[in-house]
């Protein structure tokens, strides 16, 4: 019998077959069937032969393609949601590819409002919603959840999803050493800072949950179809040049339908490229060990142990143990004919979990094991799935990448993923799931990819801190003025891809380096690595220690000018015959105007929902190739939105042309023009200096633009304002940014002129009352609630996308409502502070920040009447509120107008 114990003693250098001949990466197929710890698996249940379960039928109106649990889920949903013609295809049996040997926990409390919404609804499917349609139990064990905190970070990151968890009515408890002892006496509690209690957390067993899912589906009509791989899927252009599925081919027939849904795990790259359609995750080994018997761990709860990277799942009178390493091994050539299989595991990689948990409950040191369970999982750049319509081809859609997460995450994905089907959006907001999330230059970028799935997977059970950034995958998409302002401190952030400008460090240069995987691989770590330095100063959750720098950015725009490099921002152009008429209905606000006018406005979808907000300037045709002033006929838009969300404006914009068929096209300059925003009350007078046009009030209103020259290099000058202060945009060509921007800070240095990055951006635009969008302002959110009913049009007669749910809402009532909270307590929030009103939760904060001008914390949420009436402005103000951070409240006041400016002044030049 083989002990724990042993296992840890194990030599670094093991044997032939126990370690892997190259521990980065692996190529080997499946060894010989190893254990998983269920009663039952759906192996033996199929036919037992090459044939398929039945034959496939003509066609379909959507072909789920893999029957593992998001398969399995969305399928059921689709067929709940009242699609009968839905039809699964797995190529083995149900569960075969990766499902089978999960270990199937789930946890209610995330750092994310939507993924407790979506965790919420799995636990509902499988312990309500299935056995009650179909008498049969799939598995569900609700024996709690306990987390594991050895110091205070991670106790107050536990405090957090307490706090969090109150809107959503999850029963939690934070105990200490004994409370804890007293609950799990096998626990050894000696080094313990304290506990998160879940008692309604549990486990799944996958065989129990998707074959009880697949009888629920087929009684609503859908077909499930085992033995029946996809061999490729044909995609038409249709006779606007748009790509569209039209079949799915398989061995035993073609199946003509315009949808098919990637539930392929592992094997979904493949897949997509089947059709074209890049599918970034990459496969690695996940494993864990189960255990003999264990004398009194009965009905324990499931346990992580996040700064031991390990976890411990109950399974009957045994443990399953298992978790996240750094140096995890990458299955490098995915085999087709992979099957309930298992890999031999490499104690070499899994032996690090071992010591943590023996600590943690000493009794597995004299414990046998009874198995191991080593199989694969896919994984992707920032441990999100993948899900929603592909960008390359319409109909496609995507339900993979869960990064060892499909069973929890299932029945929430699978409902929005079988919503986003049928109606053409989910019901809450999945960008952060979405596949339009990464821009189209990382989707096949293996090294990117590679690196990032890495970082997040070693980093699973990390921290969760404010102001991380990934170390992985950097310098892939670099502005104009990235090396002037490296060589002055800047710190630089990550957003998908893009190096933009974080905050200036008087320290000097801090760049970032080639990803050194953490040391693992045999790789060298970096010594003196100062930007990694500086990420590390900031890990805490109170206020960061650069603070004060981020104050002196922010204050020096308040009372001189700062200038603000956003090159990283999408720039495109709308031009064409009918670029008025596709204008006119994708933007909430009537930007069809003179040349020379901008409006700030929303693009909703059809809910009215907000799916962005940007800037919309009216342009006159310029110069063939100009990336600044581009040649076309008919009317031109120019189109300014923030970087991180680019790709995601670019494949709305363009599904809306495309499903409207509107004669116009969408350019993309994003790479071609830096920008910088110069703001703050002397910004008119250094600008006059540096810009050969009066910018006078009279002469350049606020909302305006014109190209004009500046150190000699034509540019496009707008007066706008992201952080509520006088200032203007300056649109560059891109070899012409370097010498504009010295330019500028050579007539601004007199005057104070200062660099300032995006976390001051973030402190000055939240004290303005500014929204960020996919922050206080999401896809779930409509302009009615987010308080921005300015930017729609609906005084006018012009119809618009979104324009009937605003009005319908306008009619009812508004239920939910954006407020702004300060409180007088100088305490650092971050998001997802429960709101109390009057003594009950009715909602929680979005977004926090602290504002240097008023000197106060503020933060902004959506708040609900409990009592189900509208939120007007009175119950508004008549409220008593606290914000509770971590378990603490804190009194604060609601503000129905900016604390900072209420009266729009300054942005006008009024000071």
């Amino acid at each position: 019998m083989s002990y724990l114990s042993r296992a840890w003693r194990v030599p670094r250098r093991l044997p032939a077959p126990w370690r892997s001949p190259q521990p980065f990466s692996s190529t080997s197929g499946p060894t010989a069937k190893k254990s998983v710890p269920y009663q039952k698996t759906l192996q033996e249940e199929g036919p037992g032969s090459d044939q398929p379960s039945r034959a496939p039928p003509a066609s379909a109106q959507v072909v789920v393609v893999g029957g593992g649990s998001l398969g399995c889920q969305t399928t059921y949903h689709l067929a709940k949601m009242g699609l009968s013609d839905v039809l699964l295809l797995e190529r083995d049996r149900l569960t075969s590819g990766t499902t089978w040997h999960t270990a199937g926990l789930l946890w209610q409390l995330r750092p994310s409002d939507v993924e407790v919404e979506l965790l919420a609804h799995t636990r509902d499917v499988v312990s309500r919603d299935l056995p009650a349609e179909t008498g049969l139990h799939t598995g569900w064990v609700e024996n709690g959840g306990l987390f594991i905190a050895s110091n205070k970070q991670r106790l107050d990151e536990y405090k957090r999803l307490m706090s969090l968890g109150k809107v959503y009515g999850v029963e939690s408890h934070v105990l200490s050493p004994s409370q804890t002892k007293e609950l799990y006496p096998l626990m050894n509690i000696d080094d313990l800072y304290g506990t998160l209690y879940v008692p309604k957390d549990g486990t799944m067993d996958p065989a129990g949950t998707c074959s009880t899912l697949a009888r629920a589906a087929t009684a609503r009509g859908a077909t499930i179809i085992e033995n029946c791989p996809v061999t490729g899927i044909q995609v038409r252009t249709d006779d606007f040049g748009v790509k569209r599925v039209h079949a799915v081919e398989t061995a035993h027939g073609t199946i003509q339908t315009p949808c098919v849904v990637n539930c392929a795990g592992v094997w979904a790259r493949a897949l997509g490229r089947l059709a074209g359609v890049q599918v970034p995750l990459v496969a690695m080994h996940h494993a864990y060990v189960v255990t003999e018997r264990i004398e009194g761990i009965q009905n324990m709860p499931n346990v992580r142990d996040h700064d031991a990277s390990v976890y411990l799942r109950l399974q009957g009178d045994a443990l399953s143990v298992g978790g996240y390493e750094s140096n995890p091994i990458f299955w490098e050539e995915v085999s087709e004919k992979f099957a309930f299989g298992l890999f031999d595991l490499d104690w070499d990689v899994f032996m690090q979990h071992i010591e943590g948990a023996v600590n943690r409950v000493p009794v597995l040191e004299k414990t046998g094991i009874k198995s191991t369970v080593c199989g694969p999982e896919s994984f992707t750049a920032d441990h999100k799935p993948l899900m929603g319509e592909a960008p390359e081809v319409r109909g496609f859609f995507l339900g993979c990448g869960f990064n060892s997460a499909g069973m929890m995450l299932g029945g929430g994905c699978g409902r929005e993923l079988a919503h986003w089907i049928i109606h053409g959006r989910p019901e809450k907001d999945m960008y952060g799931y979405d596949i339009r999330r990464f821009h189209h230059s990382l989707t096949d970028d293996n090294r990117w990819i590679r690196e990032r799935s890495h970082e997040s997977y070693a980093k699973n059970y990390s921290v969760v801190f404010p102001h991380d950034e990934p170390l992985a995958g950097r310098n892939v998409r670099k502005d104009p003025l990235h090396e002037e302002l490296l060589r002055q401190g800047c710190v630089f952030q990550e957003r998908h891809g893009w190096e933009r400008p974080g905050w200036f460090s008087p320290g000097g240069a801090a760049p970032v380096l080639d990803y050194d995987y953490y040391g693992a691989y045999g790789r060298q770590r970096h010594r003196d690595y100062t930007y990694n330095r500086l990420l590390g100063d900031e890990y805490t959750f109170d206020f960061p220690p650069h603070h004060h720098i981020i104050k002196k950015e922010c204050l020096t725009c308040r009372n001189a000018l700062a200038l603000f490099d956003m090159s990283y921002f999408g720039k495109f152009y709308l031009v064409g015959p009918e670029a008025t008429k596709a204008a006119d209905w994708l933007f909430s606000a009537d930007v069809s105007k003179a040349p020379g006018s901008t409006v700030y406005t929303c693009m909703l979808n059809r809910q009215g929902g907000v799916e962005s907000d940007l800037t919309v300037s009216r342009i006159s045709p310029g110069a063939p190739g100009s990336p600044l002033a581009p040649a076309f006929e008919g009317d031109g838009y120019y189109l300014a939105i923030g970087g991180a969300v680019a790709q995601h404006n670019w494949s709305h914009i363009t599904t809306v042309l495309q499903d409207r068929k509107f004669q116009c096209k969408l350019l993309d300059c994003s790479e071609e023009l830096g920008m910088m925003s110069i703001q703050g009350p002397l910004s008119r007078a250094v600008l006059q200096e540096v810009l050969d046009t009066d910018l006078s009030n009279e002469a350049f209103p606020f909302s305006t633009h014109k190209i004009t020259t500046a150190a000699g290099c034509q540019v496009r000058a707008m007066r706008l304002s992201f952080v509520g202060e006088m200032g203007w945009e300056l649109h560059v060509p891109r070899a012409d940014c370097v010498k504009v921007y010295r330019a500028v800070m050579q007539a601004g240095a007199r005057h104070g002129i200062a660099n300032a990055g995006y976390r001051a951006i973030d402190s000055l635009s939240i004290e303005k009352g500014y929204r960020h969008w996919h922050a206080d302002l999401r896809p779930d959110d409509t302009p009615l609630e987010a308080g921005l009913a300015f930017t729609c049009k609906l005084k006018s007669s012009i119809p618009f996308l979104g324009r009937e749910a605003v009005e319908a809402q306008k009619a009812k009532g508004i239920f939910r409502r954006l407020v702004c909270f300060t409180t007088e307590e100088k305490v650092p929030m971050f998001g997802l502070e429960a709101v109390w009103r009057d003594g009950e939760v009715v909602g929680h904060i979005r977004r926090a920040d602290f504002g240097f001008a008023i000197d106060k914390t503020i933060a902004y949420g959506y708040i609900r009447d409990p009592a189900g009436g509208p939120v007007s402005l009175d119950f508004v103000k008549s409220g008593s509120y606290e914000l509770e951070r971590m378990g603490v409240t804190f009194p604060a006041r609601a503000h129905t107008k900016s604390p900072f400016d209420p009266d729009n002044k300054r942005v006008k030049g009024f000071y």
